[in-house]
């Protein structure tokens, strides 16, 4: 190709489309560059509250009208019953021990609400349809697509940049005022500009294995999980579903078209043990450690070919440059625990989009540009914070499950007040540039990986309790619910004053978001 484009996205999963089309709805002459085609099988598929919040933004304010009934399951089926997806009312965490036999207690379990009903609860994203849909999308809106095409070198000069490889055999070259990569971890522009790499400090070196199955049974089927007198607060297995070990975790998630996402992400020695670059015999092995997922995957089958990956964490040492730019997915990656790299990334084509829109030909752009290199790796080093802390605790189930409401604290008042329409009170991921909450949960991290925190776990517990105290609009603090969260209004009415609104303001929210109306929902 001769033809100059203002943009390049290179890598056609759900990120570089997306950023495509808001560039080509901001009137860019845009291309969109893949290696592969679809349909095609990506890891990363459980998508958040916040994800699909910021989906819902994103589609709003540049005009996607077709992408708005993605943000939510029932609009979702209602719309697009073609494309598979999985129902996620929330986050389900299951431990395992050494003396683990046929049944989880209940002391075992963190129930993490997201959604009071179907209709709109999240979604897990089928990534082979999403992807291929926004793709055919973005086409749609008038994008240049061309898959297959081979990469090999970026020459990056004053004026733009030239990308070139082949295309069926033959050269392929193109330029573009600006290139934005969106083609993950170690990726494109990471290996033609040899970028180098930086330490990820704080998180564990892990490995990952996983692969797609059909005939996977669901936990509520099996009696694999204790039950008492009281209802779980959604169904446990329409969740992003969490088996914890020692050094390591197994996920599941569940798609309506009868397939599941499985796989281990394991640090040393439990990766060690495995010898997880055996692939299937590995899986096999694993599963061999826990009774309940034995008899879960009795049946089960995989429908492709196992996926190993020797180094999951990465941070690259530059994310943009003049004429060029990395996406969050594409600067670095810490783990899929708490499915943390869809808003982490959400939130970095939402900064980026705002640079093309009000930046772009200006002397600012460059300044902008750094500032989303900075923010975007202070966010990336805020998950691996909390993910290190995590695996430092997997084996204290108690500690581990109270970390996670750092998280759980951040993300919900995050998504109170983008759904009160003041976002500016939660600018950052995890919030971790808040005053307070800030510093604080920089200390309560490094005090639960310490020899004060593991000799005095309660201890621990306490601070972190203490900590989400100020920010807390969903009685995470609440310990008689024993680690069973769900949503539950009366929470945040109560919360009003810590977002700063009203009682009548959250009732107002809440029957913008169909909060207490639930209808029925397509299967």
């Amino acid at each position: 190709m001769s033809e100059r484009f203002d943009l390049a996205v290179v890598g056609a999963g759900f990120a570089g489309s997306l950023l495509a089309m808001i560039a080509q709805k901001l009137g860019l002459h845009v291309i969109l560059l893949e290696r592969g085609h679809h349909p095609r099988m990506v890891i990363g598929e459980s998508s958040t509250p916040l994800s699909n919040l910021l989906l819902e933004e994103l589609a709003t304010r540049y005009d996607l009208s077709s992408l708005r009934p993605l943000s939510k399951w029932g609009s979702w089926r209602d719309t697009h019953p073609e494309l598979a997806c999985g129902l996620k009312r929330g986050f389900s965490f299951f431990h395992h021990t050494s003396n683990s036999g046929a049944v989880i207690g209940r002391e075992n379990q963190l129930l993490v609400a997201a959604s009071p009903h179907n209709t709109i609860a999240d979604t897990h994203w089928f990534r082979a349809d999403f992807d291929a849909f926004l793709t055919q999308e973005a086409k749609r809106l008038g994008v240049t697509y061309r898959d297959e095409v081979k990469l090999h070198d970026c020459a990056v000069n004053e004026r733009d940049a030239c990308l070139s490889g082949a295309r069926h055999g033959r050269e392929f070259k193109v330029s573009a005022r600006f290139v934005v990569d969106a083609t993950g971890p170690r990726g494109f522009l990471h290996r033609a500009l040899q970028l180098g790499e930086r330490d990820l400090p704080d998180s564990p070196t892990t490995q990952a294995l996983y692969s797609h199955f059909t005939g996977v049974r669901r936990l509520d089927e099996t009696g694999g999980i204790a039950s008492d007198d009281e209802q779980p607060p959604y169904p446990i297995d329409d969740a992003a579903v969490h088996h914890l070990f020692d050094h390591g975790w197994i996920w599941m998630l569940h798609f309506c078209n009868g397939v599941t996402s499985a796989g281990i992400v394991a640090a040393p020695p439990l990766a060690d043990d495995l010898r997880m670059d055996q692939g299937q015999a590995a899986w096999e092995r694993m599963l061999q450690h826990a009774p309940v997922l034995s008899t879960l995957f009795q049946s089960a089958k995989p429908v492709q070919s196992f996926r190993y990956i020797p180094q999951v964490k990465f941070r690259t040492a530059t994310i943009s440059g003049r004429n060029w730019a990395l996406l969050p997915s594409a600067a670095g990656f810490v783990d899929p625990l708490l499915s943390t790299g869809f808003p982490l990334t959400l939130l970095g084509i939402s900064r980026l989009a705002e640079i093309l829109e009000r930046d772009w030909g200006t002397d600012r752009f460059e300044t902008q540009l750094r500032q989303y290199s900075a923010t975007t790796d202070a966010e990336l080093l805020a998950t691996a914070r909390l993910i290190g802390a995590l695996y430092a605790n997997m084996a204290d189930f108690p500690v581990f499950a109270a970390l996670t409401l750092l998280y759980f604290a951040a993300a919900s008042y995050s998504e109170t007040v983008r759904q009160l329409g003041r976002p500016e009170q939660a600018p950052s991921f995890l919030l971790h540039d808040h005053p307070v909450f800030g510093p604080e949960c920089t200390r309560v991290l490094q005090m639960a990986r310490s020899e004060r925190g593991i000799s005095d776990p309660e201890y621990v517990i306490g601070q972190i309790l203490r900590v989400i105290e100020p920010i807390d609009v969903a009685g995470l603090g609440n310990r008689e619910r024993r680690n069973w969260f769900p949503v539950d209004a009366e929470d945040l009415l109560r919360a009003a004053h810590k977002v700063g609104a009203t009682r009548d303001e959250i009732l107002q929210m809440l029957a913008r978001c169909g909060f207490s109306t639930p209808t029925s929902s397509p299967s």
